[in-house]
């Protein structure tokens, strides 16, 4: 099966060649993904390189949080991105994004304010978890709304912690 993803913007082509296996592009890919007791918490050996991962389903995308960097991931099977090009859908850029926290812990920078302008991939806030730093970014230009968290907050998974207009 062939799907089209789409990560921060970016498209590619990924087809699952069978359980060990995948193609993106023309590399053909040794792969093992597996969860973690249960948590968005994954394993992921690719290429014989061991990635640990966070996974989540955002409120339009999956969240991805890898090596410290978060990611905005839509995956489409070629039918449905064919069905949505004829019918003209489209991403807004437009409207409240609401930033989530991809899983729990703690507050440790906010580099932002309220009414500050932002770009995509700017640095919106810090979030430690599991000691580690990951820095949580726009996903496209627009003003911070409301920061609903400070500075040494602990916070929830999906937990709200600030919008972007």
């Amino acid at each position: 099966m062939k799907y089209v993803t789409t990560v921060n913007g970016k498209e590619f082509e990924i087809e699952i060649v069978d359980e060990r296996h995948i193609r993106i592009g023309d590399r053909l890919l040794a792969v093992d993904f597996e969860t973690v007791s249960g948590q968005p918490v994954f394993s992921l050996i690719l290429d014989g390189r061991s990635y640990e991962s966070f996974v989540y389903q955002g409120d339009e995308d999956w969240e991805v949080l890898l090596r410290g960097r978060q990611f905005q991931v839509k995956v489409q099977d070629e039918r449905e991105k064919r069905l949505k090009a004829a019918a003209g859908g489209g991403v807004a850029e437009g409207g409240e994004f609401l930033l989530k926290a991809p899983m729990p812990g703690l507050i440790v920078a906010t580099p932002v304010e309220e009414g500050q302008e932002v770009r995509k991939g700017q640095v919106l806030l810090i979030l430690e978890s599991m000691k580690m730093q990951n820095e949580l970014k726009a996903p496209r230009d627009g003003v911070v709304d409301r920061i609903r968290v400070k500075v040494g907050e602990s916070v929830e998974q999906k937990q709200t912690l600030l919008s972007v207009q």
